[in-house]
């Protein structure tokens, strides 16, 4: 499947859908690189467990998704159910087709086609602020993006809360991840006028149960991706998973506390610096070398940040973990050594 997770098929999707499990792992990865070498305890756990919560907290409020449930010991339950944390959860599947690759790019008429039960190829992207050196800052500096396109009169500054959330898209099917317009989100995506303003509606609410939910428990939301698919009467559901500290960048008392804890840790190497000069090339992955792993210290902590995210999000002890506001002040301590 991916990365990070693994799908387990247990029947085809065709017109209708199929039916699968994904198998969250403790794997990870930065910058579009893969597999990294080391893994984190209990993160595939804490991940599954959080985003089933969000599934489950949507689909009370009427907002379609592909869960079925969480599996445990091969029964299928509501995570309020569990005796124990799980990695398995069981997922209605949908056809994935990919655009065809051209010497001028990607090809995306296929999905003009399409009527239903199929993966729409976008990400979609909330902003609720915008960070330090966010892609925002950098795209409107070249020229690739306007005030105008966001919706905007003038740049916040960094950090600075948004008086309405940003949407923004990128391509989810491609080998390297690339920002679209909303104009090209809707022609590559092939949807009506009428169904992509529903998407981004629908993403504007989704933002708002996440950054309600993790408010309770002292977490700022900044911003997310949610992916979405057609089902088989071509109505949107929410796919792939949603409001974890993978798909989420959160912070707690201004500190990070999702996996851009990984990728500023990553920043700081060389292996990162060779990222940056070949990212996109003809065999990137290979050319920029293995990743350092990272120390026994860090490990530690991001596993605690996911667990210790999980058990507050959630409202669920399923771990043995410090509090979230003792693991973001660790945090704070390992990002101040590493800027230092």
């Amino acid at each position: 499947m991916g990365s990070v997770k693994d799908l387990e098929i247990l029947k085809m999707p065709s017109d209708s859908p199929g039916i699968g499990r994904f198998h969250f792992s403790d794997r990870y990865s930065v910058f579009d690189y893969g597999d990294m070498p080391d893994l984190i305890e209990n993160k595939g756990k804490a991940l599954c467990l959080i985003s089933a919560f969000f599934f489950e907290t949507m689909e009370r409020r009427d907002i379609k998704t592909h869960y079925v449930g969480v599996v445990e010991k091969g029964r299928i339950k509501k995570i309020d159910e569990l005796d124990e944390p799980v990695d398995v959860m069981e997922i209605r599947l949908v056809n994935v087709y990919h655009p065809e690759k051209t010497e001028k790019g990607y090809d995306y008429a296929i999905f003009k086609k399409l009527k239903g039960n199929f993966l729409i190829p976008l990400e979609v992207i909330y902003r609720n602020s915008l960070p330090e050196g966010s892609s925002v800052y950098k795209r409107i500096e070249r020229g690739e993006l306007t005030l105008d396109d966001l919706g905007i009169e003038k740049l916040p500054n960094p950090r600075e809360r948004l008086l309405k959330p940003l949407i923004d898209f990128s391509t989810k099917l491609e080998d390297v991840d690339r920002y679209l317009t909303k104009s090209e989100a809707k022609e590559i995506s092939g949807m009506s006028d009428e169904e992509f303003n529903e998407l981004i509606n629908l993403s504007l609410e989704i933002n708002d149960i996440i950054t309600t939910e993790v408010g309770k428990a002292g977490i700022e939301n900044e911003d997310g991706k949610i992916e979405f698919a057609f089902d088989e009467r071509r109505e949107l559901m929410v796919v792939d998973s949603v409001g974890t500290p993978d798909e989420c960048r959160f912070s707690f008392d201004g500190v990070e506390i999702s996996k851009e804890v990984l990728r500023r840790y990553y920043r700081k190497t060389d292996w990162y610096r060779r990222i940056e000069k070949v990212r996109g090339e003809k065999n990137w992955r290979k050319i920029v070398g293995k990743p350092p792993r990272l120390s026994q210290e860090v490990k530690k902590l991001v596993s605690e940040m996911y667990m210790s995210a999980c058990n507050e999000i959630t409202g669920l002890k399923f771990f043995d973990s410090p509090s979230l506001r003792d693991v973001a002040k660790s945090i704070a301590e390992l990002m101040g050594d590493l800027n230092g």
